[in-house]
């Protein structure tokens, strides 16, 4: 009897364990990124038998006036939304910022919450998700216990309550703080916020996204800390160079600095360490420099603040005068490597080069040795390159970095003759070709290489796996004279049929025109295929473990062109414990499963349209694991707007 005793209290404490919740409590599971899951049910054998679960459209999405590669003032939604769980509720924000708190098991509404936001005229309608903190000073049944917190795209900051969703009056004014303060007078359009603020201890970090190529006078890359109880401002980091004076009004009161660096992606933070990791943008314009006297010295760089007084520890440039709209768009990633001995605290950073800068993230220092190499030079009247730029040595770019006109593609003759003949008149010297009078081929473009997806690391394996796009783009700088003209008037090179809008560049000798894709009459990308790619990396080592095309050209091309392996894609990756990759982000209607070890595609699961967020996984009290993916379209892509959020699950037993 004693031994039937003891082998039930041991069945019953593995099903226990096995049960327990696997949270997801941050933007990128945890405070680092990483997008790592220890959920283990679903393994590489069955995940070919997962099927939906469960279903929620929140009813918040709107069509565009846009095409792909092209902004508008009423631009399409993109929901890229990566929800949270946090005590048995799924959290997550729709393009109008609502928030809805799940039950995630079913799907079905527990409450919502409505900053009402007015989205006309706003020129990005996104949210990538929200922050999750527990006030561990107050009871669990106390109002505002658990906090979820978010940033409206009108640039306000909310807190609410986890259990209701109502405002937590202690906060700021009534729940919100106005995130507008101290940035000066300009256009609602200039400004705004889609990441989540990231947290750290009891504070709240905030960046902010600026429009580009509209103007030399834009709100400044501030970066600003918050007390997560009060709201009340605690620090702020201004990217101004070392040295130069701050700017006052006339009473004396600090403005912060128009045209720096903003932080638009996604913040780390290191507890342990008291730091707080920035990838930060570039100073506007994006495509000229002449004018900047130093306010892109934190331009396209990982920065290290010290999470108690905002100070910088380190930094890391990637791009040297950033003159291609290279910002760093990912979440700076820790993962740890054993070295002579010694386990080093570690951080990946991908870039829309396509290029893989690996860091120690108590210092800054490059794991593996960083090269500098000589660059193309020769620009604009003004301008002042770099001779040279950061390449890792390893690992190696994840994506091609010269773009060969005899290799240009299309689908016919004639397409493919247009490629060749637009690519042999424009500049084109591989990366860091700079924009030029004559017109400029940049590869990767400006959407990546790598995007804000960023990368999902295995613990368990020390495997990074991320996603990369192998796309070109096209700039021309216009001499300011000829501003006011028509895009018929500025044909260049024959290539005026792919450009739909003038940018204005107000302050600077020269507005542009932009392409964000090289595509044919036909709309095909003149690159050749794959146009997109999943990369695995052994950090311990720093080589490529395997490269494989992520997804088709179905949904984006007609019948029979549905064939083409590698597609245009925007999101990022999670992995699990038990070796799945799951990843949506491509231009053809899928969610796929991968072999984390060898890239093999296991399985494949049709969704309403493209799925352009980083999915996220979980198992509820019972053990059963859950994949939750947002489809709802991106302009860029040219996928349609929606507002599916879709749990797959193994079937019940």
């Amino acid at each position: 009897m004693k031994n039937f005793i003891f082998i039930f209290a041991v069945i019953l404490f593995s099903f226990q364990v096995n049960a327990e919740v696997d949270d997801w409590t941050a933007y990128g599971k945890d405070s680092g990124g990483g997008h790592y899951s220890k959920a283990s049910e679903i393994t590489p054998e069955n995940v070919h038998n997962l099927e939906r679960a469960w279903v929620h459209r929140s009813g918040d999405f709107q069509d565009g006036a846009n095409t792909r590669g092209t902004i508008s003032n009423e631009i399409q939604t993109s929901f890229q939304a990566t929800p949270l769980l946090v005590d048995e509720t799924l959290y997550y924000c729709t393009p109008f910022n609502r928030v809805f708190a799940l039950n995630p098991e079913t799907g079905q509404e527990k409450w919502i919450f409505d900053p009402e936001v007015d989205p006309a005229g706003r020129p990005l309608k996104t949210c990538r998700g929200l922050s999750s903190w527990k006030d561990l000073n107050k009871n669990q049944s106390d109002v505002c216990y658990h906090r979820i917190v978010g940033v409206t795209m009108d640039v306000e900051l909310f807190s609410i309550d986890g259990k209701t969703g109502k405002l937590c009056d202690d906060f700021g004014e009534k729940g919100i703080v106005n995130l507008r303060k101290g940035l000066g007078n300009h256009p609602d359009t200039y400004y705004w916020s889609s990441s989540p603020p990231a947290i750290i201890g009891d504070k709240l970090i905030v960046g902010g996204s600026v429009i580009d190529n509209l103007s030399i006078n834009i709100p400044g890359g501030v970066v600003r800390a918050y007390d997560i109880r009060t709201g009340e401002l605690i620090w702020y980091w201004d990217p101004i160079p070392p040295g130069k004076e701050a700017v006052l009004d006339d009473d004396g009161n600090h403005l912060y600095q128009r045209g720096t660096a903003n932080v638009w992606s996604i913040i780390s933070t290191d507890p342990d360490l008291n730091l707080i990791y920035l990838p930060t943008g570039n100073a506007s314009p994006d495509y000229y420099g002449g004018h900047r006297k130093g306010l892109d010295y934190y331009n396209s760089s990982v920065v290290a603040l010290n999470a108690s007084t905002g100070e910088v520890v380190w930094h890391f440039k990637t791009v040297y005068h950033d003159v291609w709209d290279y910002d760093v768009p990912s979440q700076p990633t820790f993962y740890n490597i054993e070295k002579d001995g010694k386990t080093i605290k570690a951080l990946a950073q991908t870039t829309k080069m396509g290029l893989v800068f690996l860091l120690n993230r108590e210092t800054g220092e490059p794991i593996f040795p960083i090269e500098e190499r000589e660059v193309p030079q020769g620009s604009l009247e003004g301008e002042n390159l770099s001779k040279t730029q950061p390449f890792p040595t390893k690992p190696l770019p994840l994506n091609p970095i010269n773009f060969d006109s005899d290799e240009a593609y299309g689908f016919t003759f004639w397409d493919k003759g247009y490629c060749k003949r637009t690519a042999k008149k424009l500049r084109n010297e591989g990366l860091y070709t700079p924009p030029s009078l004559q017109g400029s081929i940049h590869y990767p473009s400006a959407i990546g290489g790598n995007n804000w997806g960023g990368p999902a690391i295995d613990h368990s394996r020390n495997v990074m796996v991320v996603n990369t796009m192998n796309l070109a783009s096209l700039i021309v700088m216009i001499p300011r004279a000829d501003c006011d003209k028509s895009l018929e008037e500025l044909a260049i090179n024959d290539t005026q049929a792919r450009f739909t809008a003038i940018e204005q560049n107000e302050g600077i000798p020269y507005c542009n025109l932009r392409s964000m894709g090289f595509f044919s009459p036909l709309g095909v990308p003149c690159t050749k295929p794959p146009w997109g790619t999943l990369t695995a990396v052994d950090l311990n080592t720093g080589d490529h473990l395997w490269n494989v095309p992520l997804g088709t050209s179905k949904d984006i091309a007609p019948f029979p062109f549905w064939w083409i392996k590698g597609a245009p894609n925007m999101g990022g990756p999670t992995v699990t414990v038990s070796g799945v990759t799951f990843i949506a982000a491509t231009s053809d209607y899928y969610l796929r499963a991968f072999n984390t070890e060898t890239g093999e595609e296991l399985a494949k699961f049709r969704l309403p349209t493209g799925g352009h967020a980083t999915p996220m996984t979980y198992k509820n009290k019972d053990g059963r694991q859950f994949v939750v993916i947002a489809a709802g379209g991106h302009w860029a892509i040219g996928t349609p707007a929606s507002d599916h959020l879709i749990a797959f699950a193994l079937p019940e037993k």
